[in-house]
Parts: C-alpha cells; sequence; structure tokens
C-alpha cells in the first residue's frame, strides 16, 4: 500500500499548492474550495493507505524479490448474476425522477429500493437465486 499512499499523498500536496496559488491568483472561491476538496480526496484515502502500511508492513506486492507464487491466495467466491442491482437502479431513478414529474413517484420508487435490499439480502444470505 506504500505506492498508493505516496501517490495519494503527492496528489493532495499537488493540488493544495495549487488551490493556494489559484486562491492568491484569482481571489475567487468557489474555484478554491473544489481545489481544496479536490486536495482532501488525496489526503483522506492516501493518509488511510500510509496507516495501514505502518501498522501492516510490506505486502508481497511492494516487494521487489516477491515472486509470483508469493502473491497467489484464496480467491473467495464471486456472487452470481443478479436481478437485484437493477431493481435497486430502477427505485433510485423513479425516486430522483418524483423531483421532476411529481411526488408521487417516490412511493413506487421507494417500495422497488427496499425490495432490492430485502432481495439482496436474502439472496446473499442463502447464496442462490431467491
Amino acid at each position: 500500500m506504500r505506492v498508493e499512499a505516496i501517490l495519494l499523498l503527492f496528489l493532495g500536496v499537488f493540488f493544495g499548492i495549487v488551490g493556494i496559488v489559484y486562491w492568491f491568483w484569482s481571489y475567487e472561491q468557489a474555484g478554491t474550495a473544489m481545489l481544496v476538496g479536490t486536495s482532501l480526496l488525496g489526503f483522506l484515502p492516501g493518509g488511510y493507505y500510509f496507516f495501514w502500511h505502518r501498522r501492516m508492513g510490506q505486502r508481497v506486492e511492494d516487494r521487489d524479490d516477491a515472486t509470483i507464487e508469493e502473491g497467489a491466495g484464496d480467491i473467495n467466491s464471486f456472487p452470481s448474476s443478479s436481478i437485484w442491482p437493477f431493481v435497486l437502479g430502477m427505485g433510485a431513478f423513479l425516486t430522483l425522477m418524483s423531483l421532476v414529474f411529481g411526488i408521487w413517484l417516490i412511493f413506487p420508487g421507494i417500495s422497488l429500493i427496499l425490495t432490492a435490499l430485502v432481495g439482496v439480502t436474502a439472496e446473499s444470505r442463502r447464496g442462490g437465486h431467491v
């Protein structure tokens, strides 16, 4: 995680410097706020990765003398195809469309979202299709 941490911390420092220069060059508040937010988007995960790198030590991927066999491990199981992400997306779509076409669309949208959440939870607990 060391490489990822250094890259993200570098991006945070870079956008922080650009934000300071931008502020003194233009005195514009919206762009400066966005650049500060961008630098925080570099510092937050970069600091998290750096914390875990210091706590766990070097990974196999970070070592120059590592072999491919050392990096192989358990792959775990992958989820099967499911209809519930589509149902969740349709519920979110209807909920957002309620802001445009009327509040009445929020009721089928919320019901689709709740149905999808219950369905994906039941499917993940049983390990198959519901």
